[in-house]
């Protein structure tokens, strides 16, 4: 692999990593993409879902025919809020979501989905190199010119280093353009795929042939601590995790596995994967900073694209269609670059103002003090859901107690918890933090 130049070289074969490769292959770069899994996919876990219109925008028609990597069409979603034997839920479904124009999500098996955007990124005609890893970029005269791999003799050279490797951002670091991640940023997630038959799938979750649902759970899905789960429908599987803030599993000593575990035998949950066999577990950490934790995004021959970069919308739990629209973003100014023959920081810039005039930047902008709220009202996630679940029990408890004094009863197990002060405070910051 030594003396080998390329145009561009992407390191990570990922959703953002991959979108940028077919971008530039496409328009007649020579791109090399370097994956230390067994192959894409292997080593990314997310919760399933990706969303048509940004995906489409780099791999038209990739829902359509035989070979689509998608499991269903989601059609409805919910949100569940949990205590320890209860779940209050509201949701939503839609007759247009089950138009073929109106799809708008799928669920996914990252697995299958990874491999498949690898076959169109090499019959666009770029290369995927398996099984390698980056150690170091290679500087010279403070520009990026190459990566160190751990293959012997593995020093590979380009114009232009596209770092796509995930949350680990080592890379990102030794180039200085971010720092190492506090605790609080990040989220360690869990995830089993659990087998069950196509037609129990559909009846539990109350779906025709080949629809799909979505499950949210905040509060007791995750122990108390600060961070959501989910239940997904694949075509003859589930995919079900857990994740929560490092800092807060650090400093309640819980092992993740634990949550999911506790997950799975929730009164609630229970029914949905009974009989069901586990066939994959895993475990990641997913960027959870925002746009404060944010590295730079460009400098002399690099950028950086998707999760290394922090892009994940933690609001909407949104981050695959921030990454693939971020790859083709940098794709298409590295394409400029070439045009141009200048790989330098100011022609890179306009990455930069790509993402800004993209949903990516205004989407993480909106919410860029969310984190922080969240991190410091950690009680979001134990006492809102007790109380809810508290009062809804109460409502719908028919013993023959008058409703007005339902009513009260309810208001009262709500003061208990939380003064009409603190609550009043709760949706001033809570404001505050996403307009």
């Amino acid at each position: 692999m030594s003396e080998e130049r390329f145009d561009v070289i992407v390191v990570g074969a990922g959703p953002a990593g991959l979108a940028a490769a077919y971008t530039m292959a496409q328009a007649g770069l020579e791109v090399i993409v370097i994956e230390r899994g067994d192959y894409p996919g292997a080593k990314n876990v997310m919760g399933g879902v990706v969303y048509r219109r940004p995906t489409e925008d780099v791999f038209p028609d990739f829902w359509q025919g035989k070979s689509s990597p998608v499991e269903r069409n989601i059609v409805k979603q919910s949100l569940w809020l949990m205590n320890k034997d209860a779940a209050f839920s509201i949701g939503y479904g839609s007759a247009q979501f089950k138009a073929e124009e109106g799809y708008n999500a799928f669920t996914v098996l990252r697995a299958k989905f990874d491999q498949w955007m690898a076959a169109q990124v090499e019959e666009a005609g770029a290369i995927i190199i398996n099984e390698t890893t980056v150690t170091d970029l290679i500087m010279e005269h403070g520009k990026v010119v190459g990566v160190r791999t751990s293959r012997d003799d593995g020093d590979l050279y380009a114009d232009l280093v596209i770092v796509a490797q995930g949350v680990n951002n080592l890379l990102v670091q030794q180039v200085g353009l971010g720092v190492d991640l506090k605790a609080s940023q990040a989220a360690v997630a869990v995830k089993e795929i659990i087998a069950l038959p196509t037609g129990v799938i559909e009846d539990r979750f109350n779906l025709e042939k080949g629809e799909g649902a979505t499950i949210e759970l905040v509060g007791e899905s995750t122990m108390g601590l600060t961070g959501t789960a989910f239940i997904y429908t694949n075509k003859d599987s589930l995919s079900i995790g857990a994740g929560a803030l490092v800092s807060q599993v650090q400093q309640k000593g819980v092992n993740p596995n634990d949550i999911l575990e506790n997950l799975k035998e929730h009164p609630m949950v229970k029914p949905l994967i009974a009989g069901g066999e586990t066939k994959e577990y895993m475990a990641h950490l997913i960027p959870e900073g925002g746009y404060h934790a944010m590295p730079k995004v460009y400098a002399d021959g690099v950028m950086v694209v998707g999760d290394a970069a922090q892009m994940v919308n933690g609001m909407h739990r949104e981050g695959s269609n921030l990454a693939i629209t971020s790859g083709k973003l940098a794709g298409l100014t590295a394409i400029e670059a070439k045009e141009r023959g200048d790989y330098s920081s100011k022609t890179l810039s306009r990455y930069q103002q790509r993402l800004e005039e993209s949903f990516v930047l205004k989407d993480l902008k909106k919410y860029r003090n969310l984190s922080h709220f969240i991190d410091d009202n950690t009680h979001l996630f134990t006492e809102y859901p007790e109380m809810v679940l508290a009062a809804s029990h109460e409502l719908m408890t028919v013993d023959g107690t008058p409703k007005g004094d339902k009513f009260k009863a309810m208001f009262d197990m709500v003061k208990s918890k939380r003064s009409l002060w603190q609550i009043t405070t709760d949706l001033y910051k809570g404001w505050r933090a996403v307009k």
